[in-house]
């Protein structure tokens, strides 16, 4: 029910920033070990000042263009109602076959395939219903493109997907019902141009060199050991560089070995350029939600995000960006939660399995920050200790933009 919890938003506090971006560009995976590892809740860009962990104070300007956000926010209307059945996850019986297949029970629903061509021409029909179909794959993808993530890119029904829409809708000017509507979906067309929403890959000597790790073990200490917390096989890799659930991207492929270089495969055609001028971020807790507004209070995107939980809650007020770190070591501390039976501190290498992904935003709220993930199919449906959670390349696509000073408000 994210769209009612929006209804009851009590936005506070905004804070213009005009500090000079930080340096964000995607590094090449390459441990260096710093003089003095940060705490979990890693924060290394914590503002170590009287000004740290403190509320911003703001002008009665700054509150109005921040009441101008709250009635954006407000205009996201309830929608669980009318597309319950929708925005339910597909069942477990869910397959994907390579054979054309009418995607829905309704008689009117067009043949369509999970091949490069069906899902490049899957259109839009009635009453598309819940489940994994190539219309909302194509959707999937257009979403992306057009800011409004959907998280994992699967091809199926489920509340992130909805979520998406109704963003992209209160971006573009259309009622916002979370619903993919005819005018919806000529919208998104139009948005996408003449960019086919799936396109083929060659995978290359580089994809299969990696570097890879065997095996990613649970237990802090085991990690600790590591030199990098890379991924653990082509697919995943994959999935994250195309924004896709990998058991999503291997059903695309059934044939695949995903072992020799100039093997072909089916990938989304994606992108990641975000707005430069981001003027407020909005962690919105009932949502699950990361909105994204400019200095002209328009919304120009959105990320599914996983925002705290009830054992290690996001702080409440409002806060900002004190810089960007691609790539962070994470400091372990038994003082912040118990993993295992770890009660020493602990310092883990980078990579993106990392407990925070492989980038790191870091807020004036000390040891609390905007990070990526190891479970990138989890998002929104999980916990996190505190911190705000994206997919890895969400993360990256809004560290490679943020500049320090940006406010970030936290709402319930």
């Amino acid at each position: 029910m994210f769209v009612r919890s929006i209804l009851a938003l009590s936005l506070s506090c905004l804070l213009t920033g005009t500090a000079l971006a930080a340096s964000t560009a995607e590094q090449p995976l390459t441990p260096k070990k710093v003089a003095a590892p940060v705490e979990d809740p890693i924060d290394p860009l914590a503002v170590e000042s009287s000004a740290s962990n403190v509320e911003t104070e703001i002008s009665p300007q700054e509150q109005q263009d921040l009441n101008k956000a709250a009635d954006t926010l407000q205009n996201l209307e309830q929608t669980e109602s009318k597309n319950s059945e929708t925005a339910q996850a597909p069942t477990a019986t869910t397959t994907i076959t390579t054979a054309p297949t009418k995607v829905a029970s309704n008689p009117n629903a067009p043949k369509a395939s999970w091949t490069l061509d069906g899902m490049n021409n899957a259109s839009w029909y009635e009453n598309i219903g819940k489940g994994q179909f190539p219309v909302y794959a194509r959707a999937h993808v257009m979403l992306n493109n057009s800011h409004a993530s959907p998280g994992a890119i699967d091809g199926s029904s489920g509340m992130n997907t909805l979520k998406a829409i109704a963003s992209f809708q209160q971006m573009n000017g259309i009622k916002p019902t979370g619903e993919l509507t005819k005018e919806t979906w000529d919208a998104l067309i139009a948005k996408q141009g003449n960019k086919p929403a799936f396109v083929e890959y060659t995978l290359t000597d580089a994809d299969l060199k990696g570097p890879y790790a065997a095996s990613i073990p649970r237990d802090y200490a085991l990690q600790a050991k590591m030199k990098g917390l890379y991924y653990t096989r082509v697919t995943e890799m994959l999935g994250e560089k195309f924004h896709m659930d990998e058991d999503f991207l291997k059903k695309l492929n059934p044939k695949a070995t995903f072992k020799k270089a100039g093997e072909k495969i089916i990938v989304t055609n994606i992108r990641n350029d975000l707005p430069e001028n981001i003027h407020l971020i909005v962690a919105h807790k009932g949502a699950k939600q990361l909105y994204l507004f400019n200095a002209q209070n328009q919304m120009v995107g959105s990320f599914p995000a996983t925002i705290g939980s009830s054992d290690t809650p996001s702080p409440t007020g409002t806060y900002k960006v004190t810089g960007v770190a691609p790539n962070p070591w994470y400091g372990y501390s038994p003082s912040n939660f118990l993993q295992g039976n770890n009660r020493k501190p602990l310092s883990l290498p980078p990579g993106p399995n990392g407990p925070v992904g492989n980038i790191w935003i870091g807020l004036s709220k000390k040891s609390f920050g905007i990070h990526g993930t190891p479970n990138p199919s989890a998002i929104s449906k999980t916990a996190s200790h505190g911190c705000i959670r994206l997919t890895n390349w969400d993360a990256n696509d809004l560290g490679r933009k943020v500049k320090s000073g940006v406010t970030v408000k936290f709402l319930e």
